[in-house]
């Protein structure tokens, strides 16, 4: 390879994309749009109210209704007075949404049966409320059937919510705090940032590559250029205005939505942060269910000192919770994570890159190249579901093979890196990767070659094969 060459082709690819003015339009408007989407949905789950749903019920067992009681999105009627199909023809005529009937209870089993009417379908949240409030009936009732006295109050006391809190032993011995969900959470997102650069970039170097070859501006620089200096200065070319696109849109997106919020002001912000029904209905709950996940919005108040009391715990347990993630994010090998996510980045985007050359120089199309492009593909979706095998079990078989085997390896080894790897499985798989992608630009170089040329014919598996016992 002439690297001089190299170089001058990754100018030339460099020079002429950015200034294109598909690349200029695509680089300000996506900004411009994902900023606009933001503040569109920061501004609708701010001011929205969802309607209130007017529930009829009827209970004929007699031990339901009590248990029922209104929320800001629900209001409960008795209607145990009135004929069930009466009411669930006449919904409307009744200012109702919904009817609920409970069945007479049926001792034996000591249970009911729950049914919903309604014109339309009533949601989930309604359901799980409806659901709940029946549990609580009927295991209230069957308590009550063993005659023990304070037997609700005996079993409350002897419920147990038991966390378990992690340690991780270092070689030195010592021992730091760690969470499993926060490992899970960084591996996930650098397999999928890998993933993600693989597939779109990949795809960018294929369409590159067809829209030369069509073009016949590739017969020109193929008769000045060897076609290995072309496809490597294509691969590095593309990655380089992929890399400079992307960079653009985190910065211009940033910026454009630090203004959309100084524009709006610090009052929506604040009442987008305080109110309970905004906080509540942004994350899909009802204020009852955010306070029972420890979430305590600004505008919600104390009502006596016990509630202070359990306000000053739950505060307490937060930051026991939030000590926690600082100490698992400190016991992550972040200098080790760093290094390799390069490495895996860049060994990773060249191996899959100098293949979707090779399919885009045997095709004419990107219809015809779905084909050729199928044994490409199936090991990144295989990586994906790998690494979410290594969440649960990140010492398995089958993760520590996938962390290994170059095809996976980009992936599955940098979900594997915060739970802890062997240095000499790390220098294996880099070791391996990097002589797969060596071989990988050969092979496809050499299909570059032969297919860049080719015209007028589609191309199959056995035409590649063929390509690439040519001398």
């Amino acid at each position: 390879m002439d690297f001089r060459i190299i170089k001058t082709v990754i100018g030339r690819e460099y020079a002429t994309r950015v200034k294109k003015k598909s690349f200029l339009v695509t680089t300000f408007i996506v900004p411009v749009l994902f900023a606009a989407m933001m503040v569109v949905i920061f501004l609708i789950m701010g001011n929205t109210k969802e309607r209130k749903q007017n529930v009829a019920v009827i209970d004929q067992s007699g031990i339901v209704l009590s248990h029922f009681s209104d929320t800001d999105r629900l209001t409960f009627e008795d209607f145990s007075f009135a004929n069930p199909d009466s009411v669930k023809t006449h919904l409307a005529d009744y200012g109702k949404d919904v009817l609920v009937v409970i069945s007479p209870l049926d001792t034996a089993a000591k249970s009911v049966s729950v049914s919903a009417y309604s014109t339309s379908p009533v949601g989930v949240e309604f359901s799980s409320r409806v659901a709940s409030c029946v549990d609580d009936a009927v295991e209230e009732y069957r308590v009550r059937q063993y005659g023990i006295d304070n037997l609700t109050q005996i079993m409350e006391d002897v419920r147990s919510d038991v966390s378990v809190k992690e340690y991780t032993i270092g070689e030195d011995g010592k021992e730091s705090i760690s969470e499993s969900g926060i490992y899970m959470l960084v591996s996930m997102l650098l397999g999928i940032v890998i993933w993600m650069f693989i597939m779109m970039f990949g795809s960018q170097v294929m369409s590159s590559v067809i829209e030369e070859k069509n073009s016949r501006v590739v017969e020109v620089l193929i008769s000045s250029v060897k076609a290995v200096d072309l496809m490597f200065g294509k691969i590095i070319g593309v990655a380089l205005v992929a890399l400079t696109q992307f960079l653009l849109w985190i910065v211009l997106t940033v910026v454009l939505t630090s203004a959309a919020s100084a524009i709006m002001g610090k009052d929506v912000l604040s009442k987008f942060s305080s109110d309970p029904d905004v906080v509540a209905q942004t994350m899909g709950v009802s204020p009852s269910q955010l306070e029972s996940m420890g979430i305590q919005p600004g505008t919600l108040e104390l009502a006596d000192s016990t509630a202070a009391a359990d306000a000053a715990a739950m505060a307490q347990a937060q930051e026991g919770e939030l000590s926690m993630i600082l100490g698992t994010l400190a016991n992550i090998p972040w200098t080790r994570l760093i290094i390799s996510f390069l490495i895996y980045f860049i060994l990773g985007y060249l191996l899959y890159a100098s293949l979707y050359a090779a399919i885009g120089s045997a095709v004419e199309n990107v219809g015809d190249a779905q084909q050729l492009q199928l044994p490409v593909t199936i090991p990144l979706m295989v990586a994906y579901f790998i690494i979410l095998m290594a969440f649960q079990n990140p010492d398995s078989g089958i993760v520590v093979w996938g962390s290994m085997i170059p095809f996976t390896s980009p992936i599955v080894m940098l979900a594997r890196i915060p739970y802890g790897v062997p240095f000499w499985q790390l220098s294996v798989s880099i070791a391996l990767l990097f002589i797969t992608f060596i071989g990988c630009a050969w092979v496809s170089a050499k299909i570059y070659k032969a297919g860049i040329l080719v015209f007028g014919k589609k191309s199959t598996f056995k035409d590649i094969w063929k390509w690439l016992r040519m001398k």
